[in-house]
């Protein structure tokens, strides 16, 4: 039985790993292009926040009291339960902003994620397999690729890595493997759970103030009975449209949510893939 080839040095070869010619530092970024490229989610809910303040001011300018556009969006009428701003669709659209907010760190890091893919960080042809004296320059390499909350594909290289080179066992390299997706996947869940209780606050606040205006119309029944059918009906349409407009901002973000989600799990089955295909099929024990 013929001895497996050691991996060719990992410096480029056809189908091995590319390793980057010693190059100057890298340019140190702009705020906005560190913003882009790995988002911070405090720095963007301030953006979202302030983000909202001009939609509303922009909805205010272009749709003038007591017009139809201003009661259904902003509730800017003489008939709100509410003293403008501070009504229930304005605060409908603050939420609807921090949710995208958040949905937008979600999709830029599941973007960052699939591009680790792109990187070559193992050998991706036919022929080359791993042995321990491999090792060392691939997780040096990807050591600095991944922190607690980004990265999946360089820390399972790295974790895989590193349980091989203590064990020498790829059976415990699979296992320990297996387990950081189990991680991943939870970690990853858990990051959705602000986004889903937005999703589910704006229908929420929504029909909060179609009750509130339910009972506002009835207040404006006179104590000697002479009704006006118009202002009740005024007051009642108002009410409505605040569940209309949250259910409608609920729609877009659930649809979001799905494709962010969606982008970002299926990110963490392709690291998983590339992991098992390009490096733990490839190791070598070698004799014990």
């Amino acid at each position: 039985m013929s001895q497996p080839q050691p991996a060719a040095p990992l410096h480029p070869a056809p189908g091995g790993v590319v390793q980057p010619a010693a190059q100057a530092p890298p340019k140190q970024k702009s705020p906005l292009e560190q913003l882009w490229d790995l988002p911070d989610r405090r720095s963007v809910m301030m953006i979202s926040l302030i983000a909202a303040v001009a939609f509303i001011i922009l909805l205010t300018i272009i749709f003038p009291k007591d017009s139809h556009g201003a009661e259904i969006l902003t509730d800017h009428s003489k008939y709100s339960h509410f003293p403008y701003p501070f009504t229930i669709q304005n605060l409908e659209h603050i939420l609807f902003f921090i949710g995208l907010g958040e949905l937008f760190v979600r999709w830029r890091i599941a973007t960052r994620e699939h591009e680790f893919g792109e990187m070559r960080l193992l050998p991706e042809d036919q022929e080359t397999v791993l042995t321990q004296a491999d090792l060392g320059p691939i997780r040096r390499r990807v050591a600095h690729m991944f922190g607690r909350e980004h990265g999946f594909l360089p820390y399972l290289i790295d974790v895989s890595i590193l349980q091989f080179q203590s064990g020498r066992s790829v059976e415990q390299v699979v296992g320990v493997m297996n387990s950081s997706l189990e991680l991943i996947e939870h970690r990853v869940d858990l990051r959705y759970g602000l986004i889903r209780y937005v999703a589910w606050l704006i229908p929420t606040v929504g029909f909060i103030g179609t009750v509130v205006g339910l009972g506002g119309s009835l207040a404006l029944v006179p104590a000697n009975g002479n009704i006006s059918i118009y202002e009740i009906a005024q007051a009642l349409s108002l009410g409505f449209n605040c569940t209309m407009v949250a259910l409608m901002e609920s729609a877009i973000l659930v649809f979001v949510l799905y494709l962010a989600q969606e982008k970002e799990e299926t990110a963490i089955n392709l690291a998983g893939t590339y992991t098992l295909r390009n490096l733990i099929n490839r190791l070598y024990e070698g004799p014990r």
